[in-house]
């Protein structure tokens, strides 16, 4: 038996609860395929876009990375109201939307790699005060990110 994503008892979506019936469907042969494709498609839309923010607004040599802070911010929104929006309230989007749009689009426009590797250049330059404030800003920007965004779609979904 396989131990991979997709086998016997294990979801591609690490989110997809195997108790509930409605969901153990990810498992099907041909849904699974169509998850995937969904995700590789979504994944080179969101990081040709994650591509094109950083070629519109490069990070000149020994500058602060804030293209990637902001990438990383609005994306984590982003994901704040599309969480809101296919996942609470009883709503029902169609399978492949949270695959596509989170997994997939906003999965591929935020980037850890990026960050990480900004990071680590910050410390090389000798700028661990600026590495700290990017390393931390960059969380703390993403955590209120996605609250205030689905704070703000909940109240307006319920309006």
């Amino acid at each position: 038996m396989s131990s991979g994503p997709g086998s016997a008892g294990e979801a591609i979506d690490p989110d997809v609860d195997l108790h509930v019936p409605a969901q153990r469907a990810e498992l099907a042969g041909a849904h699974k395929w169509a998850v995937l494709g969904a995700i590789s498609a979504g994944g080179a839309v969101g990081a040709t876009a994650r591509y094109g923010a950083t070629r519109l607004w490069p990070t000149p040599e020994g500058a602060f990375p804030w293209a990637v802070f902001w990438v990383n911010v609005v994306g984590c929104a982003l994901i704040g109201v599309l969480m809101v929006l296919v996942s609470e309230g009883g709503r029902s989007a169609h399978p492949l939307v949270r695959p596509l749009l989170g997994v997939g689009v906003l999965g591929g426009f935020t980037t850890f790699s990026t960050y990480a590797l900004d990071f680590t250049e910050l410390l090389e330059r000798e700028e661990a005060g600026a590495a700290l404030a990017y390393a931390g800003g960059t969380v703390a920007g993403a955590l209120a990110a996605v609250w205030a965004a689905a704070s703000v779609t909940r109240w307006a979904v319920r309006r």
